[in-house]
């Protein structure tokens, strides 16, 4: 599942349907889940699927392939989800949930993802880990220090038994992700080692720098190999 239905606020525009090297942002992320799926399921904003009012120019369009499937997405990423899931098959066994402002996930990162829940796990999440010192603050005040080797910046996609997403999703509750709420209910969930190189679009700045790392011209930082099992340590 490929969730592509915020609406961009904090960039300015729908910057799931902005150009990067020439192509969406959304077609990016859809290329990288073809690679370990058999399905893909689409999630875009309600009025995505009409048409342009005539003399309007268009959103930049998505290519979906046949037997792929586009539908509309809720008030909220969860609730987005939770419309997604509806479309996606009873059969599966596994579901890879991505947003599509990281579009420059590579296949190796959903691979390493679904091995670990083919492996055992409910859900598992791409990490990277927090090169600085972070303090825990209320009202400007600092409460602590935090230790560094116990966190973990979280990316997509997120893999997970298909039967618990879908129990995690009942209650309809609300999270930054959904590994959230396969933790909510019990759920374990275990962290691979995620790419440097994924980077979220959230602002105008974040665009430049992709497109300098769509084009090679530059790579972040490294600090574990994409896909390997998360040791916690810093890098």
């Amino acid at each position: 599942m490929v969730v592509a239905a915020g609406s961009g606020s904090r960039f300015g525009s729908r910057k799931q349907f902005v150009s990067l090297e020439g192509r969406p942002i959304v077609d990016w992320a859809l290329d990288a889940a073809r690679s370990v799926t058999s399905g893909v399921v689409l999630v875009v904003p309600a009025d995505s699927l009409e048409p342009p009012a005539a003399g309007v120019q268009g959103e930049l369009r998505w290519a979906l392939r046949p037997g792929e499937v586009v539908v509309a997405g809720g008030p909220s990423r969860s609730a987005s989800v939770r419309a997604g899931l509806e479309a996606v098959p009873s059969s599966a066994r596994i579901v890879v949930v991505h947003d599509a402002a990281r579009p420059l996930a590579p296949p190796e990162l959903f691979e390493a993802v679904v091995a670990a829940v083919l492996a055992g796990a409910d859900g598992a999440v791409p990490g990277v880990a927090v090169r600085d010192t972070v303090k825990r603050v209320a009202e400007g005040d600092v409460l602590e220090t935090l230790r560094r080797e116990e966190l973990v910046a979280v990316q997509t996609p997120q893999a997970f038994d298909a039967g618990v997403l879908r129990r995690a999703h009942e209650a309809a509750g609300e999270a930054t992700d959904d590994a959230a709420l396969v933790e909510a209910i019990g759920g374990r969930v275990v962290v691979v080692t995620g790419d440097p190189a994924n980077l979220k679009l959230t602002t105008p700045a974040d665009l430049a720098w992709m497109e300098l790392v769509a084009a090679g011209r530059l790579r972040p930082p490294a600090g574990v190999p994409t896909g390997a099992p998360w040791s916690g340590e810093p890098a």
